[in-house]
């Protein structure tokens, strides 16, 4: 008897995967980005890049009306202005000596002022809501308002601060100037602190919102006093925001132009000669474009060396914290 064995049967072929459908990228938040970016490229990167081009160039006066075609000079612009042997280079120097003290002056008493209010209106009070609304009026002013004010304040003849100090106070005999000579470094000093310190005071109050109580109480249960508080608790729940603000305080103040032109007019006292002003005198005074683009080109390199050196050495501290 012959037995047959059937052979089993055979699957059936699986059928074949799909290839996964590919997921569109949404293209909003790339539309969105373009206003953003055309206005970047317009106000900040076409400017530098068209400064960066200007120094490269002889463009004087002679070559004021074709601007485009100035002889090209390649980094000669630079050599004079980094030549300090020479009298452009020693008075750019001398320039940027006096910027680093008026910036050095401006922006620890900004912060200094800043962080004492800011810890006194710390606790509530009757009538902190008001005392916080003056101390950010300065802020709130515009620029050229604020400085032609002081400008006002500061003259010899009818100034305030003569006929107090002179008329009522009887401190001095004679009226000193206040806007030439070498008061005139105090007085740029006096009307950028005024006005640039409440922004301290605003960054400094807000992370002090932050800022447990729990770790006062226990501080103040273990005996410690209000600068002891301050130095153990304060200052290191502020580091982050400090870290910021002094960046921002002296990136502003080193590039301030506004204060110092309003203040003393286009041409400002030697010993208040900010490198800003110095600039602009180089460029639209003597009519030298080229000078005056290659010291704004140093500028832009000093500065983005100090902030990178400064953000690297701030971000290494906090991480060996």
């Amino acid at each position: 008897m012959t037995t047959t064995v059937s052979a089993p049967d055979e699957a059936p072929p699986a059928p074949a995967e799909k290839p996964p459908k590919r997921r569109r990228r949404p293209t909003l938040p790339y539309l969105l980005l373009i206003p953003a970016i055309v206005l970047e490229l317009a106000v900040h990167v076409i400017p530098m890049l068209t400064g960066i081009w200007m120094s490269l160039r002889e463009l004087t006066q002679f070559h004021i009306r074709d601007w485009s075609g100035a002889p090209f000079i390649g980094l000669d612009n630079y050599k004079v202005s980094l030549d300090f042997n020479s009298a452009t280079g020693k008075e750019l120097l001398h320039s940027f000596w006096i910027t680093v003290a008026y910036t050095a002056l401006v922006v620890a008493l900004c912060w200094a002022i800043g962080l004492m209010a800011a810890v006194l209106l710390q606790r509530p009070f009757r009538g902190r809501a008001i005392l916080r609304t003056l101390f950010l009026t300065p802020y709130a002013l515009p620029v050229y308002a604020a400085v032609i004010t002081w400008s006002f304040l500061l003259q010899r003849d009818t100034g305030a601060l003569n006929h107090v100090l002179v008329d009522q106070l009887h401190l001095v005999n004679d009226r000193p100037f206040w806007l030439i000579g070498g008061n005139s470094f105090y007085s740029l000093v006096l009307t950028m602190v005024w006005k640039q310190w409440p922004f301290a005071f605003l960054c400094l109050m807000a992370g002090l919102q932050s800022v447990p109580q729990d770790l006062y109480e226990a501080a103040y249960m273990d005996g410690a006093g209000f600068w002891r508080r301050l130095r153990a608790v304060t200052l290191p729940m502020l580091r982050p925001v400090n870290q910021v603000l002094l960046l921002v305080l002296f990136l502003w103040t080193f590039n301030d132009f506004n204060t110092p032109y309003v203040l003393f007019g286009k041409s400002a006292p030697d010993q208040a000669d900010l490198i800003s002003i110095h600039i602009y005198e180089s460029s639209f005074v003597t009519w030298n474009f080229g000078l005056g683009s290659a010291m704004s080109v140093c500028l832009l390199v000093f500065l983005s060396i100090v902030s990178g050196l400064y953000l690297f050495f701030t971000r290494k501290a906090r991480a060996d914290a």
